[in-house]
């Protein structure tokens, strides 16, 4: 690595100090503001370029500036207006070697201040340097990096590291922090930073430390240490006693799911209270769409104002560290029913986003305008004990892990009986490359590393959520796999997207009625295993009862759902006049309260295609002369009730309550970001002349209370295969 070395200036450069400000999404973003003459103040749009941005984000330590926007993008400043018609070339040392009217020269309002988005990576070695004599107590700090080091060599194993010393690397050097001004809202920011939503008082035994030059004053609402303020320069003495201080030493308190011992007894005695906030449809440990519980009902949160301040309050609350991005726009995916909140305003350090300040108005919101997060979680290692061998790029390749065997750490395959989507899943999840594309039973065309050849692990079985591959269903020490490994391993391709498919529940209640219709008019449905078993024994001249409806299935993912099978495979049906591409792609069911099913119900195959889009997006797939099938995002896919095989056969059923039930891709063919909405039930009485479809809801969009009220619906949950 070139170390960094602080630019030669010319004697009667301006000097300035420059940070970042303003209702930010990430810490290396906002506004960019400029300290001259004891004050801050903002940048104009005026002129100002990448070129600008990219002076700005080296003068801060970032390795390259990404984008910029005008127009107080990240709120209006304060103050002076320190530069504006900045015109860089890219190579300035400083934002005050670029040319512009002159500093404090401008005819600008703070709605024209500039912001600019740096790229995450240091510049190795990055000093910062404080050229002001009178010390700005508010400059932020620019550190290349930061650790928890455990005290004691024994807990460096420990996962995750959840206490030690705070190591700052200044110039290539760990450096510790003396703890002379050191408070708790400092302790909060790293353990934030480092995956802990918790932290605790501790004090270490000395040992000889080598003091970084700066005490640290940080509110605790930070989201890392790099947006904190620096305190006074600590006076270096003879590598600094730090004023009869020590070294500051923090203690992290993990959030449930990463705590070292699992609290397995304490699980099983107290039923988890119902949370009032969770996320859905991110790839990945700690990140989604944000969803709150209000009335009994799920909904989102509008992301006008969201910010990395609210976003960390649901990072905390749901266990997570501080968070590493604020996401709006529906960027993890649309959710379903009520917007429930919207401008939310937290100060920081509420113990639940529902306590924040918002607006209950959510005019002009859609589900367009979801907001999500991206938290902090611990390393936990997981990455480290799984790879992807012999693919043409890194997202795919055959499935290796590392696992203990005689006392030694060996690489070797994973078997592929039963191998399937959910596996994949937590394959992806666990590498931290997105959401599985496909699960391979054999990897033939994957030569991976020859000394991984053996299988390591036998009959794993995931439910999906699962952090770790170790953490699903799997054989103990006796493997047992007839296929072998090598050639006929378990392997996967990841992507960074995934399609959800959620059918419409209002679509379904208003569809819904009976039909009595003659066995003649039935030929082809019956070829097609429409109707149950006993219709063989129908005269062609009586009738069967058909419950009918339409399905509207909408694709609220991230990317388009497309079949598994190739065309090659696609089937001719005759009475729709068309290929079907999925020969299983919803179960139809009805069910008694107690979740028995009593109408045969049907497996229905469907093409696929784009009956209807959101605004502005264009209409990609269609069934009609064998063409390309899918759903694409944000269209959706109609059967209308009056399509062959639209119905549930209810000739033989008796009259009372009953549920029905549809469930989209239930054998987890293709891969989705959230498979919990792809169940939809209704409750039903029918009373042998008339039937009345209502309360229908998708899985996981009431909260359990009121599942319970609705019998059945719990012990009927879908298990996977």
């Amino acid at each position: 690595l070139i170390f960094y070395t602080a630019p030669e200036l010319p004697p009667d450069t301006p000097r300035i100090q420059l940070r970042l400000a303003g209702d930010k999404r990430k810490h290396n973003e906002g506004r960019v503001e400029v300290f001259y003459d004891g004050e801050w103040g903002t940048v104009c749009d005026d002129d100002f370029s990448i070129h600008s941005a990219q002076v700005v984000c080296r003068e801060l330590g970032y390795l390259e500036a990404v984008s910029w926007s005008p127009s107080s993008k990240y709120g209006k400043g304060e103050g002076r207006i320190w530069f504006d018609n900045v015109q860089c070339t890219g190579k300035e040392k400083t934002l005050a070697l670029c040319m512009s009217n002159g500093i404090g020269v401008s005819d600008c309002k703070h709605t024209e201040d500039v912001g600019v988005v740096c790229s995450d990576k240091r510049i190795p070695g990055f000093k910062f340097i404080n050229t002001m004599a009178n010390n700005v107590e508010s400059l932020n700090i620019q550190v290349e990096d930061v650790r928890i080091r455990a005290i004691l060599s024994s807990y460096r194993k420990r996962v995750p590291v959840t206490e030690g010393y705070v190591e700052v690397k200044d110039g290539g050097k760990w450096k510790q922090i003396c703890d002379a001004e050191w408070t708790k809202h400092n302790s909060r920011v790293i353990c934030g930073m480092f995956g802990f939503p918790g932290e605790r008082k501790m004090f270490a035994r000395r040992r000889k430390p080598n003091y970084w030059d700066y005490s640290v004053n940080c509110t605790g609402n930070e989201a890392h240490l790099s947006s904190c303020k620096l305190g006074h320069a600590v006076a270096a003495k003879a590598n600094s006693t730090c004023g009869g201080g020590t070294p500051v030493v923090v203690s992290c308190v993990p959030g449930r799911a990463f705590s070292p011992t699992p609290m397995t007894g304490f699980r099983k005695a107290f039923r988890q209270e119902q949370p009032l906030v969770r996320l859905r449809g991110g790839a990945i440990v700690g990140e989604g769409r944000v969803e709150v519980l209000k009335n009994g009902e799920w909904g989102t949160i509008c992301d006008d104002n969201w910010s990395l301040l609210s976003a960390t309050v649901v990072c905390r609350e749901l266990g997570f560290g501080s968070a590493k991005e604020a996401l709006s726009g529906g960027r993890l995916g649309q959710g379903m029913g009520p917007v429930h909140m919207n401008e939310v305003k937290c100060s920081g350090f509420e113990k639940s986003v529902t306590e924040c300040f918002f607006n209950k108005e959510s005019l002009g919101c859609s589900h367009e305008e979801d907001a999500a997060v991206t938290c902090n979680v611990p390393a936990m290692g997981f990455q480290e004990r799984l790879r992807l061998s012999g693919g043409r790029n890194p997202y795919e390749g055959r499935v290796e892990a590392l696992v203990e065997r005689n006392g030694s750490l060996v690489w070797g395959t994973v078997c592929s009986d039963g191998w399937g989507t959910m596996e994949a899943m937590v394959v992806c999840r666990q590498l931290g490359l997105g959401f599985a594309s496909n699960a391979f039973q054999e990897t033939w065309y994957w030569p991976g590393e020859v000394s991984a050849d053996p299988v390591v692990m036998s009959g794993v079985r995931c439910s999906g959520t699962e952090m770790s591959l170790s953490h699903c269903l799997h054989h103990g020490a006796h493997l047992t796999c007839p296929k072998g490994g090598g050639r006929n391993a378990a392997g996967v391709s990841c992507s960074e997207t995934a399609p959800d498919l959620v059918l419409s529940p209002q679509v379904v209640e208003q569809t819904t009625y009976m039909e009595d219709r003659p066995m003649f008019m039935l030929q082809c449905a019956y070829e097609e295993n429409c109707l149950s078993t006993t219709s063989s024994k129908t005269p062609a001249n009586s009738y069967r009862r058909l419950l009918r409806f339409s399905s509207q299935i909408h694709n609220n993912g991230q990317s388009d759902f497309r079949p598994k099978a190739g065309r090659h495979s696609w089937v001719w049906h005759d009475c729709h006049r068309h290929y079907h591409s999925m020969e299983v792609f919803t179960h139809y069911d009805l069910l008694s309260l107690n979740g028995t099913k009593v109408a045969e119900g049907h497996k229905a195959s469907f093409c696929l295609e784009d009956t209807d889009c959101e605004e502005g997006i264009e209409k990609r797939y269609e069934c009609a002369n064998f063409g390309e099938q899918g759903i694409t995002v944000g269209c959706w896919d109609t059967y209308r009730h009056d399509i062959d095989c639209q119905w549930i056969d209810i000739t033989d059923i008796k009259p009372g309550d009953y549920i029905f039930q549809v469930f989209i891709n239930p054998n987890y063919e293709v891969p989705e970001s959230d498979y919990s909405n792809n169940l939809m039930k209704c409750r039903c009485r029918y009373d042998g002349h008339r039937i009345w479809m209502y309360s229908c809801h998708n899985g996981g969009s009431l909260s359990t209370e009121t599942e319970e009220s609705f019998p059945g619906l719990l012990n009927n949950q879908v298990t996977h295969r």
